[in-house]
């Protein structure tokens, strides 16, 4: 009978799907804290340690460092055994900020007051660093304030906890752990036993910020006391920063670069490091540094790049090798550009940036994917489709721009949504 047989379909179907699915793997199922807490413990006794022998980590130094330490619960992208990364923010719905949101007036102006009253009273060890390292005393002044206030922010987590969790269950574990394991030898080697080893949320360490690996590559003793102390000693500190610039790439006798005034006619698709040309070539373009000061004579068959980081919605600037340097520190063009203008600031006097900064910030981060994708398809190289506007994503858009008989902007904003497919 029809109403028989389809019920025995539907029951043979049933059965099916479930032999299907024991035999399919069931997700993991979040575990309990204490069972977390375990398998952290044979973690390190199993896993981490015959690493960290292999690396040269001594036995006393790992159970000095690791005795007794637990997982920090509170810190950021932790993703416990048995559970699945927390799903952020939908980013591509993300509205931008201006990039004049990232240069706060009233921050600038004091950390500024505060570096130029602590370029008095430091200046011998500021100087004798500058001769040592070649790189100019505002500039180290900047990063320090930028990066612990100049040594007065609160950087209050035990770095091997921090660390130890995030290579145990983050999102980035192996980067972790390649930092746990230079934590541990800034502990054999002396420097610090694991209860000075404080660092902020991330791991980063001391007054200039360094990330185990940096500190073992780039901390230095300034004060000839024979320890590396970036954490209590202001000599120390400030040369360490002025040694990773150097290690870098830091072009001694040559600033950060120059706020300019790009004329009509040049156009703002010119940008980035790897359209270098001489400093002379772009003033005869008619470029211009904003101050009326011409640029140093010096300069004139220096390398120089063009930055427009708001397109023509914002200030423009030619900078040197130097400022890629700063971005060795922090891997963005605002970072860089706060740095080099705190160092103005603090050895000048001088305020913020004369361009204003337009408001570019009611496009969506989807927005600027889709004008990516159109871009890649038209043969167009935007860097890193991600629906961040960096230089080659600027740069390609004012091609375009021009290519389609429009004023080239350099920059994504509402009206090229309909336009640019």
């Amino acid at each position: 009978m029809p109403g028989r047989a389809g019920g025995m379909l539907r029951r043979s179907a049933v059965a099916v799907a479930l032999l299907l699915a024991a035999l399919l793997p069931l997700p993991a199922a979040a575990q309990s804290r204490p069972d977390v807490e375990r398998q952290f413990q044979a973690w390190l006794r199993d896993d981490l340690w015959p690493e960290a022998a292999k690396a040269g980590v001594s036995q006393k130094a790992f159970d000095s460092a690791l005795d007794g330490v637990r997982l920090n619960w509170d810190l950021p992208d932790l993703v416990p055994p048995g559970s699945a990364p927390k799903k952020e923010q939908k980013q591509s719905q993300a509205e931008f900020s201006s990039p004049g949101a990232y240069f706060s007036e009233k921050r600038l102006q004091g950390l500024a007051a505060s570096g130029r009253t602590l370029a008095k009273s430091h200046a011998a060890t500021l100087r004798r660093v500058e001769q040592a390292y070649g790189v100019p005393g505002e500039i180290i002044l900047a990063i320090w304030g930028r990066e612990s206030g100049y040594g007065r922010a609160d950087i209050p987590h035990p770095a091997i906890e921090v660390l130890a969790t995030k290579a145990f269950m983050s999102t980035r574990k192996d980067m972790f752990r390649r930092e746990l394991i230079a934590a541990l030898h800034i502990v054999d080697g002396g420097d610090r036993t694991p209860a000075q080893l404080k660092g902020s949320w991330a791991g980063a360490m001391g007054q200039p910020q360094f990330m185990p690996t940096s500190y073992l590559k780039y901390a230095v003793d300034f004060d000839g006391d024979g320890v590396r102390d970036i954490w209590d000693s202001v000599p120390d500190s400030l040369a360490s920063i002025a040694n990773y610039l150097r290690k870098k790439g830091w072009e001694a006798g040559r600033g950060w670069g120059y706020e300019v005034r790009i004329p009509d006619g040049v156009s703002c698709a010119q940008e980035g490091p790897d359209l270098a040309r001489p400093i002379g070539q772009w003033a005869a373009t008619g470029i211009a540094r904003i101050s009326g000061k011409p640029f140093p004579r010096g300069e004139a068959g220096a390398s120089g790049m063009m930055l427009v980081p708001a397109g023509t919605h914002g200030p423009e600037f030619i900078v040197t090798p130097n400022f890629y340097v700063i971005k060795e520190y922090n891997n963005s063009d605002l970072y860089a550009l706060f740095i080099g203008n705190l160092a103005d600031r603090i050895a000048f006097g001088s305020g913020p940036f004369a361009g204003a900064w337009g408001d570019v910030g009611r496009m969506l981060r989807s927005d600027v994917l889709a004008m990516q994708k159109a871009l890649v398809a038209k043969g167009y190289d935007v860097g890193k489709v991600d629906g961040l506007p960096g230089y080659k994503t600027r740069r390609s858009l004012g091609d375009w721009q021009a290519k389609s008989g429009l004023a080239p902007t350099c920059y994504p904003d509402a009206s090229l949504k309909t336009k640019l497919r």
